[in-house]
């Protein structure tokens, strides 16, 4: 049984609403005020908020904002009045689930829109339970995550060819990564290839694997990361970036499910889920020429765009703790918190750089850290209105003390160290050329 809690200060509507609940076989419990189903949300759990959005004291909008703040899974519906209908968009757009416009057409409305919140919560929850350990949720429940989340639900019960893209950032790995955990080749494995962080002859290599004697340097076979996919999900990071005649190669696999090792004779069959992703227009790039269409249409079978994080706002805040716990435990800081200041700073800032970046900031702040509470000022970018932090990093000399240490840690491997730092090879030598930097011997 759902619980739901109904806030309306208008005592015919409000027990109209209450019947229509409970008739539906749900547990009501109903607040004739803002202020009082405040104090009801911090006390008890429900699944759905029915709020009024103006009522005295508090109103819908900023019991929104307290249930994003406190409770980011519960699902929110506004009810408006017919000049207050933008107003309730504006909610939508902070994380409420839907709007109800007075009057009601009938009690079939009102049950059909809290079914579908709670359809969309079960989907949350079970996005979030089944994300694989160590990994970020998908979403906390952000309308412009959830409807992506909900499709990734759908074709992982496939094996239908996927391809992730968004800007850089936006966890297309992640979500790969999760599409594997909830499709039947969970238990095979996932073999992940980035096509930006290797060297066109590597590359194929990589892909394809070698005999010995294939070329200089070869002293043994190798077994390809296809082979190793074998039964599992073969996931192609930054797939934009795949020279024209590995393109070819690789629409022969994807059209006839077989290869050859390079310098090899033995034709191979492989068996694996395909998950593709790029943060590049790769239309534009099959009208410039860069990339085949008949490769693009291949892996175009089940498109999924992840939205960046300035177009899922309700999801920042509660992301960002998630992130800070993880960070923390890394530095061996556990304990670390944002003040309500630094999350109103951190939930309206670009993130161009999408959770890559929020998480960079996070790691940074900690770091610099004097306690275990982190304020406005650990972050060095600009506040809402445009006002600059009293604390300014140096984000140049931050880049180059973190690929300083990417390299230190990869022992002078550029292509680890740029897999470490998520960039391409040739961008790290653009980098290293940039700041005049010398990988460790």
């Amino acid at each position: 049984m759902s619980r739901i809690l109904v806030a309306e200060d208008e005592p015919n509507l409000r027990s109209f609403l209450v019947e229509v609940l409970q008739n539906a076989g749900h547990e009501v419990i109903a607040a004739r005020a803002g202020d009082e189903a405040s104090g009801l949300l911090s006390s008890q759990g429900f699944d759905v908020l029915l709020t009024d959005l103006r009522m005295p004291g508090l109103g819908g909008m900023e019991l929104l904002a307290h249930v994003r703040a406190q409770q980011p899974d519960l699902e929110t519906i506004i009810l408006t009045a017919h000049g207050t209908v933008e107003t309730a968009v504006e909610a939508m757009k902070r994380g409420a689930f839907d709007y109800l416009q007075k009057p009601l057409s009938g009690p079939a409305e009102l049950a059909l829109v809290v079914e579908r919140a709670l359809e969309h919560r079960r989907l949350m929850r079970l996005a979030e339970q089944a994300a694989p350990v160590g990994e970020t949720p998908l979403t906390f429940g952000d309308p412009a995550m959830g409807q992506v989340v909900a499709g990734l639900q759908r074709v992982a019960r496939t094996g239908t060819t996927l391809l992730l893209t968004g800007e850089s950032g936006t966890g297309k790995e992640v979500c790969a990564r999760q599409v594997h955990a909830w499709s039947p080749r969970a238990n095979g494995p996932f073999v992940a290839v980035n096509c930006a962080a290797l060297t066109d002859g590597l590359l194929e290599s990589e892909l394809f694997g070698h005999e010995r004697g294939a070329f200089t340097g070869a002293v043994a076979q190798r077994r390809g990361k296809l082979e190793l996919a074998e039964g599992g999900t073969f996931f192609l990071d930054e797939i934009g970036e795949l020279k024209p005649e590995l393109q070819a190669k690789l629409l022969r696999v994807l059209q006839e499910k077989q290869f050859e090792r390079i310098g090899g004779t033995r034709t191979l069959r492989v068996d694996a889920r395909w998950i593709a992703a790029t943060n590049a227009d790769l239309p534009s790039l099959v009208s410039d020429g860069l990339f085949r269409e008949d490769l693009y249409h291949r892996l175009n079978v089940f498109p999924v765009r992840l939205p960046p994080l300035r177009e899922r706002r309700s999801d920042i805040v509660p992301l960002a703790r998630r992130l800070l716990g993880s960070v923390a435990a890394e530095l061996g800081r556990p304990g670390m918190s944002l003040t309500p200041e630094a999350e109103a700073l951190i939930a309206e800032a670009a993130w161009t750089g999408n959770v890559r970046e929020l998480r960079n900031a996070l790691e940074r702040a900690t770091i610099l850290a004097e306690d275990r509470e982190l304020g406005a000022s650990a972050f060095s970018f600009p506040a809402p209105g445009g006002q600059p932090q009293a604390r300014t990093m140096d984000l140049q000399a931050l880049e180059r003390r973190a690929i300083v240490r990417a390299l230190e840690d990869a022992g002078g491997n550029r292509r680890r160290a740029a897999e470490k730092l998520g960039i391409g090879v040739r961008t790290l030598y653009e980098k290293l050329n940039r700041y005049g930097l010398r990988e460790p011997r």
